[in-house]
């Protein structure tokens, strides 16, 4: 809801509201928190106004902008701080002051060529004009009720009769009082995605890439704390850029501790021509507020991500279970292997069996043949028709993995259009290939094409969208050389008009975003693709801190999470299938390996899995998320259904040590006056698991690796004791529950949890009827 009294504006949430008005002719900012009791209490949440502090520029009436909390700045003009919009005036000035004008309510804006967030209620539209000169800037406003979110972004119009140049536009200013803050974002690189790091909030911070896409080095997501914040108590604000390529945010804290905020497109590098009577605009940012904790804010941003971001035939539909093909075959592709390993896939109960990289023309390693998307013959008879026929027959849907922004310098692309890629003199080669120049409109329409070929030709149900390097060389040959500030933007309009034409065209088709995992994973490409593959790394112990890092601001519907070979590919680490497999249910679940290679008994357990995943599919997809306890030996994570009548919990223990003293396992999200009842499974124990302490009450030397040992093996069966108790929600969520003990050493009963390092269980509540 908006409501507007006297040039006072109020946004209001569910729970929380976000105020401003117009003070001295500028839009000074008042409040943004949990809802007050009165509409009137807002006015009295300005701090009183510094009058000419020492040698600051001041306005009429002698109140400084330095210390005044703003909607939007302008470079100069006694701003000290970042600014949301810096322009090159046409007489060459920089200095400007944009002052309140009027404003709109109602009505239905998106900013141009860019994605947007969907379903969103009332907007506020507000035009400020600068001082000297006619230059607009126009504020958006979009109030997502249910979320807890506002979704802001700016648009500058030049009506000067001059052009100008804009050195930076960002979407979202937020001034917040004096007070102890905490910076969080999430860095990290290939295959070490979203570590968190906190950052207590001195002086001036930055998170940003300037690598041409969202980046694995630092993701556009952040939140800043007040002091004693935790996971479900304190106040939090998180933001986040609806964008994906070069991105810009900022915390810092002025002379006089306040803290100003900013987000938006990337200013390094970046420039933009703006003739007469043109405009541009920003990406969205999305904001939202809990005094529920950092909890409680990623679950704001989960509703957001999961009802606003994602289009609304993929919000609520579940997703297939998958078979990848990489891991298991690499490049040694053919049509024979892809339908036995199809076949091996519906055996287990898998849904979809992705073909990735080296399906087409020249493709045997990595160094050729990107951009030549065509079939292979010799390696797939009848191309991705005849494949879809075979995987028609087997029971199994078909998808495909491209990589259309690249081309190899080995490729018939590259000897057609060498001049089609980005770069300037000698251009800069990574993994062995160039990105393709989508500032160009001809290369777009190539892209398009491709893909689109590849849809029409065959019944794939899936693409899986790889980018395997960053920009080095934003360079254009297609613009002049005063415009090539702009070609980092104009690449990342061209994906987008891509894929809103692709997926116009395909609307059913699942795409999935990659970028070497997640060095794009962002909320514009969700607004295209309804999942990101979240890292090339599928090892469960890494896996789990990749995946705690993503749910502070990505729902778990949106996040590939796969099962690989042990030892994993790419840290060696032995880790038992079923931690593997647990860890890859908070996502959306596939396998990544040759299931031939799997014995008996593990494609028995695969097979047991991906039925039980299937069965509780929509509660791991949508069930809402909770971090209930994060250590640094062991995790326990939550979902919970819509109606609290279900829930699911992981507890991941990283280091088994012996001799340990119990604590209890807290619940969250489950109804204080609901009687549930908390079941474990029951896991089988094999002989191998304790090696030769066996011969502890083994009447013969049994000796690991011989035939006797494999017969005894079969022989002897081991079950853990599965639990079951039945308590209220106010009892598992307030007094815990205690876990079965380990085994310690002192012989394995059917009362012993026999836990390996990196190991895990899986806990499941249901309403006692």
């Amino acid at each position: 809801m908006i409501t507007i009294e006297n040039n006072c504006f109020v946004l209001e949430t569910a729970h929380t509201a976000y105020a401003f008005d117009v003070s001295g002719g500028v839009l000074r900012h008042l409040y943004y928190g949990s809802k007050l009791r009165r509409l009137e209490d807002y006015a009295l949440t300005a701090p009183r106004p510094l009058f000419a502090p020492g040698n600051a520029a001041v306005l009429e009436g002698g109140v400084s902008l330095e210390d005044m909390a703003q909607e939007c700045s302008g470079a100069l003009w006694g701003n000290a701080g970042e600014s949301l919009v810096d322009v090159r005036l046409p007489d060459g000035g920089r200095a400007a002051l944009f002052h309140f004008a009027y404003y709109e309510r109602g009505g239905k804006y998106a900013p141009q060529g860019l994605p947007a967030a969907i379903d969103g209620g009332e907007t506020l539209k507000v035009v400020l004009k600068e001082q000297s000169c006619e230059l607009y800037l126009e504020l958006y406003y979009t109030v997502f009720t249910y979320a807890d979110a506002i979704v802001r972004w700016s648009r500058l119009v030049n009506d000067t009769g001059e052009a100008m140049t804009v050195q930076r536009l960002l979407s979202l200013q937020l001034d917040l009082p004096q007070d102890d803050y905490t910076l969080t974002t999430f860095r990290g690189a290939w295959a070490r995605e979203m570590d968190r790091l906190d950052q207590p909030l001195r002086g001036k911070l930055v998170w940003e890439s300037t690598v041409g896409v969202s980046s694995n080095r630092c993701n556009p997501f952040a939140m800043v704390s007040r002091s004693g914040a935790t996971e479900e108590a304190g106040s939090v604000w998180a933001v986040n850029l609806l964008y994906s390529g070069n991105h810009y945010g900022c915390a810092a804290q002025n002379a006089y501790g306040s803290v100003r905020v900013v987000q938006g497109m990337g200013v390094d590098g970046f420039s933009w021509h703006l003739g007469h009577g043109q405009s541009l605009d920003s990406p969205q940012t999305v904001m939202a507020y809990s005094a529920a904790g950092f909890g409680g804010v990623s679950r704001c941003m989960h509703e957001f991500v999961r009802h606003h971001v994602v289009r609304p035939q993929w919000q609520d539909k579940e997703r297939p279970v998958l078979v990848n093909s990489w891991e298991g075959l690499y490049f040694k592709l053919s049509r024979a292997k892809l339908v036995k390993l199809a076949k091996e896939a519906k055996a287990v109960g898998a849904e979809l069996l992705v073909v990735d990289d080296g399906w087409f023309v020249g493709r045997s390693d990595d160094t050729q043949a990107l951009g030549d998307w065509t079939e292979d013959k010799k390696k797939l008879p009848g191309g991705f028709a005849g494949l879809a026929e075979d995987m028609k027959k087997i029971g199994i849907g078909l998808g495909v993995w491209v990589e259309p922004e690249m081309v190899s310098e080995k490729s018939q692309l590259f000897r057609d259009h060498s001049d089609w890629i980005l770069g300037h003199r000698v251009q800069a080669m990574g993994r062995n290939q160039y990105i393709l120049d989508l500032s160009r409109a001809e290369v777009c329409d190539y892209i398009y094409e491709s893909v689109a070929r590849i849809l029409r030709g065959g019944d794939v149900q899936y693409i899986k969208w790889d980018m395997n390097r960053i920009m080095t060389d934003t360079f254009s040959p297609a613009l002049p050389a005063a415009r090539q500030g702009e070609v980092a933007h104009r690449y990342v309009l061209g994906l987008y008009r891509v894929l809103q034409r692709l997926t116009e065209e395909f609307p059913d088709v699942l795409f999935e975003s990659c970028s070497s995992g997640g060095n794009r994973a962002d909320l514009g490409m969700l607004c295209y693709m309804p999942q990101v593959w979240a890292s090339d790394n599928t090892d469960a112990e890494c896996r789990s801190h990749i995946q705690s890092g993503y749910s502070y601001g990505y729902p778990q519907s949106v996040l590939g999470c796969h099962v690989s070979a042990s030892p994993n590919h790419q840290t060696l680490r032995h880790t038992p299938l079923r931690s593997r497999f647990h860890m890859a249910c908070f996502g959306l679940l596939g396998y990544e390996l040759d299931l031939g290679d799997l014995s008996v008994q593990e494609k028995a357990e695969v097979a047991q899995q991906v039925a039980f995943y299937k069965e509780h599919r929509k509660l791991f997809q949508f069930g809402t998320f909770y971090r209930v306890r994060e250590t640094e030996n062991d995790l326990f994570w939550m979902v919970v259904s819509a109606d609290r009548t279900e829930a699911m919990g992981i507890h991941y223990v990283r280091k088994n040590n012996p001799n340990q003293g119990q604590y209890p396992l807290r619940a969250a999200g489950l109804d204080a006056n609901t009687v549930y009842t908390l079941r474990s499974f029951s896991r089988e124990v094999r002989l191998p698991d304790f090696g030769t302490l066996v011969n502890m009450i083994s009447p013969v030397r049994l000796r690991p690796g011989t035939a006797v040992y494999a017969i005894a093996d079969k022989a002897v069966q081991f079950h853990e004791q599965p639990l079951e108790i039945t308590g209220s929600g106010s009892m598992f969520c307030h007094a815990g529950f205690y876990p079965v003990p380990c085994f310690s050493g002192a012989g394995f009963t059917d009362g012993a949890l026999a836990m390996k390092d990196w190991d895990s269980r899986l806990y499941h509540w249901k309403r006692t009827e």
